[in-house]
């Protein structure tokens, strides 16, 4: 095949990330502006691509290709690749978008009896030398020749435990060499085959086990939970070793250059001596704050502080490094785009535009909306009286209760039935990555706030406690230990990522609150958005909630969660009971006080906003008591026989809910037809909102603040728009009239059929307005009903890679969007005039946004607590207009 596959550290710099995977690209970058790094070269994800679309072994051309570039590192290192001054490799995979913890890394390859010799001979340390050779055997042996990880786990235990010693570095040479011999034999019986002692073959076998690593089943969740394309690759890495486990003048460490979970502007890290990167980041050992470096190795310390600062200042954002330091010389391993929880993203942004780092656009840009949510979670409460049993590292914010769970499959089974969860482990890997997704939170006895559980947690906005040493984890007999008390695999925990500290039982919680650079970078956006952002809300409080929140206006208020009240249900069944229609009206008399109160209130808390109120939906029959139990009920009261009347009133009430049953509601009696069939009901409606506004007018409010917009549901005729809308300007002047007053107001409809999209310049001659409401729109377009798709077949679509999203939550541009699109350019053709926006729960989603903002929607809508995420993801959706210009 033809082509260059490989390329060396020199040849590459941070524009290649696409080609070198970001981990390549970044680590040619660095070395290209003069930092320690040790050199190597990174084999492309196109020959990952290659090699998993059918080649399935690497061709020769690969492999003379990496050997050309291996003689080259040799040249450069003055080391011979399994000869007597050994050259030893790390190869490391390294995606384009970065993946912590997912795919896979060996170190030390290039030994084997005779090179392991060697290298205790030139560094005069045979303890150092039979270390490194045990780890090499250990990952070589889970990643390429896949013995499970928990069998040399399991060997290292009893090693240490013969010992008597805590930690692997405490072991004696006579313990590694057995070691060393029981793995060995471990591989001969689980594989079939002697351990590879050939480099060249060690070399080739590494760069397939990292081409295969990108189709795991843990990368692909992590792709499929972090909307990551299936197709990048994995580039991969080859650089020449540089060892932190040479002494106590050696080490390694993970850094980012300010506080991933707070944000605040100081170099956090941690580090072990004596040490390879894979300790920290795999949390067997607890590692120590970065500050004690400055005691143990000043001089490697100060250089690191200084290049911290000098990749900030380069890559304009901050970093998450891993670095090594041999024998007091610093080596760089890695940098990247670090990851951040939500409070952290915010203040970084905020505090590098004042530092003159960066722009406002960049700002946002470096904000993700989804990552926003985070800030909503709630917090355990800090004036309830909490049982706390043990504390840990605050790795990642936020609180979480759940049952604790010490399997990750269990985690994923439970949580698929409701059930909430604690994975809690005495460290977590890569593979657990289903079981993180599924729970509430994590918890592990072991690690640090760099370790697996902490970054990816971090990444999700999960809560995590991590290192906690309080805690003993006994797997094979399902209990944990804190001190002498013993709990159950199943037993309650809260764990609270913000302190550390985990409770046992639930925690109360109380509600999130926001910072001042929150809001800051919130004001950011309205300078730059073009979208308008209205919030669903059908109460006061959900209203006064909005407009902290930064809404301009509500874009659906849904009229009948108002008939669902407890004290309201017997008045609505008395409606939809009455033998004819002025019983009905009786009926109906009773309600309109209480939705008067309901309209008044959210009339008065978005003054000066307008309030799109949509008129009945929802079939009849939902209001009415479940059928199964009325059968029940009947059946019971006959075999009693002793209530005739109860009887009766519950007969009448199981022909009446008989009579509106229907075999597909959604498609069934609802919307514009119930208000064309029993049109009082919405006169009803139509009367409460505007006497509601005309208090708000006695007790002072100007007209011009008081902006409601009357919304038509399931229209898909012109007929039904505009009889509906007759009706409802009949009955708002009738009350103008009487009230010698007149409110501006606007009458339009929802548009959630396709006819609808298709007829829009006709129904665009009778509605103001057009809301779209793509809940429905996306059901009657696919045909898929949501309640029965997403509990069925769904996750087997977006796990076959048969869709590439749930078009619930995220638009289907193909489909439902070109309907929109043909909607939105009918619509306006007739009526230059026309408001257009969105309330289904797209109005929220940040890609969907997108796409609004681009087809030329006035504003979206969505729940309150999605507001935030709205207004940052209209405001990117101008800056990646202006950027693609």
């Amino acid at each position: 095949m033809a082509g260059q596959f490989v390329y060396t550290f020199e040849e590459g710099d941070k524009s290649m990330k696409s080609l070198l995977g970001g981990k390549g690209a970044n680590l040619a970058e660095m070395a290209g502006i003069g930092l320690p790094v040790p050199p190597g070269f990174t084999v492309t994800t196109e020959a990952c691509n290659l090699y998993l679309q059918g080649a399935e072994k690497l061709w020769p051309e690969l492999k003379e290709e990496i050997l050309d570039n291996l003689k080259k590192l040799e040249n450069q290192t003055g080391r011979s690749f399994g000869g007597e001054k050994p050259l030893l490799l790390s190869v490391r995979s390294g995606a384009v978008v970065s993946m912590p913890g997912m795919m896979d890394t060996i170190l030390n390859l290039g030994l084997n009896p005779d090179t392991v010799e060697d290298l205790a001979r030139e560094a005069g340390d045979r303890h150092f030398a039979l270390d490194c050779y045990r780890r090499f055997l250990q990952m070589f042996g889970d990643v390429v020749l896949e013995v499970g990880h928990h069998h040399f786990e399991n060997i290292l235990t009893e090693a240490r435990q013969k010992k008597q010693v805590a930690t692997d570095a405490e072991l004696d040479q006579q313990a590694l060499e057995q070691i060393i011999d029981d793995f060995l034999t471990l591989v001969r019986k689980q594989v079939g085959r002697e351990f590879p002692l050939d480099v060249e073959e060690q070399l080739f076998m590494a760069v397939e086990a990292v081409f295969k690593s990108w189709n795991t089943p843990r990368a692909a969740v992590y792709r499929q939970a972090n909307k990551i394309a299936d197709d990048l690759g994995t580039a991969v890495n080859v650089q020449a070793m540089v060892f932190g486990n040479i002494g106590n003048d050696s080490g390694t460490g993970v850094a980012f250059t300010r506080n991933p979970s707070t944000g605040e502007p100081i170099i956090y890290g941690e580090y072990l001596l004596n040490a390879q990167g894979e300790d920290v980041v795999a949390g067997t050992r607890t590692p120590r704050p970065l500050e004690g470096l400055k005691e143990d190795l000043p001089e490697a310390y100060h250089q690191f502080i200084e290049t911290c600062r000098t990749l900030e200042r380069h890559y304009l954002d901050m970093q998450d490094i891993e670095f090594t330091i041999e024998k007091g010389k610093l080596y760089m391993l890695q940098t990247r785009t670090g990851k951040r929880t939500a409070p952290a993203a915010i203040r970084i942004a905020v505090d590098m535009v004042n530092e003159g780092l960066i722009d406002r656009d960049q700002a946002l840009m470096k904000v993700d909306p989804a990552q926003l949510e985070q800030l909503l979670h709630w917090r355990i409460d800090p004036e309830a009286e909490m049982n706390y049993i043990a504390k840990g590292l605050p790795a990642s914010p936020g609180a979480a209760s759940g049952k604790v769970v010490f399997e990750a499959d269990r985690a994923h089974e439970m949580a698929q039935e409701d059930e909430k969860v604690l994975l809690v482990r005495p460290e977590t890997t890569p593979d657990d990555i289903h079981g993180i997704i599924a729970a509430q939170g994590v918890l592990t006895s072991r690690g640090g706030m760099t370790s697996h559980a902490a970054v990816v947690a971090r990444g999700m906005g999960k809560p995590c406690v991590s290192g906690c040493e309080d805690l003993r984890i006994d797997l094979a007999r399902g209990f944990f230990y804190v001190g002498d008390q013993q709990y159950p695999e199943g037993e309650i925990l809260s764990i609270d990522g913000t302190t550390g500290q985990v409770i046992l039982g639930e925690a109360p919680l109380i509600e999130p609150q926001f910072t001042d650079q929150f809001y800051e970078l919130l004001g950011w956006t309205d300078d730059i958005r073009r979208l308008k952002v209205r919030a669903n809300a059908d109460t006061p409080e959900d209203a006064r909630r909005a407009v902290e929140l930064g809404a301009q206006g509500i874009g659906l208020c849904r009229t009948e969660h108002m008939f669902m009240a407890a004290d309201r249900v017997p008045v609505v069944q008395k409606m939809i009971l009455s033998s004819d229609q002025e019983k009905r009206k009786e009926a109906l008399e009773e309600l309109l006080p209480m939705q008067q109160g309901d309209f008044k209130g959210i009339l008065k808390e978005m003054a000066g906003f307008p309030v799109t109120i949509r008129l009945l939906d929802p079939p009849l029959h939902e209001f009415l008591p479940d059928r199964e139990n009325l059968l029940l009920e009947v059946d019971q009261l006959r075999r009693e026989g002793n209530e005739p009347e109860q009887l009766r009133e519950k007969e009448e009430l199981l022909q009446k809910v008989q009579s509106l049953s229907e075999f597909n509601p959604m498609l069934g009696h609802r919307g514009c037809r119930l208000g064309l069939v029993y049109p009082e009901i919405y006169e009803m409606q139509v009367r409460a909102i505007f006497n509601a506004a005309f208090e708000l007018l006695e007790e002072g409010f100007d007209p011009e603040k008081l902006q409601p917009e009357v919304m038509i549901p399931l229209v898909g005729h012109f007929e039904e728009m505009e009889r509906m809308k007759q009706l409802v300007e009949k009955t708002v002047e009738e009350l103008f009239a009487a009230e010698g007053n007149r409110i501006p107001y606007l009458v339009g409809t929802m548009i959630e059929l396709p006819r609808a999209c298709l007829v829009a310049d006709q129904l665009a001659r009778s509605a103001a307005f057009f809301s779209f409401g793509t809940n429905d729109l996306t059901q009657t377009t696919l045909g898929y009903s949501r309640d029965d798709s997403e509990g069925k077949f769904l996750p087997f679509y977006l796990q076959q890679k048969i869709l590439k999203a749930n078009p619930f939550a995220e638009i289907d541009v193909e489909g439902v969007g070109r309907l929109v699109e043909i909607a939105i350019e009918k619509g306006r053709k007739a009526r230059s005039d026309l408001k257009i926006g969105i309330c289904g729960e797209h109005g929220g989603d940040p890609a969907s946004i997108h796409f609004f903002n681009a087809a030329g929607l006035d504003y979206v809508s969505c729940s309150p607590f999605r507001l935030p995420v709205a207004r940052l993801s209209a405001a990117r959706a101008v800056i990646s207009e202006k950027d693609h210009s």
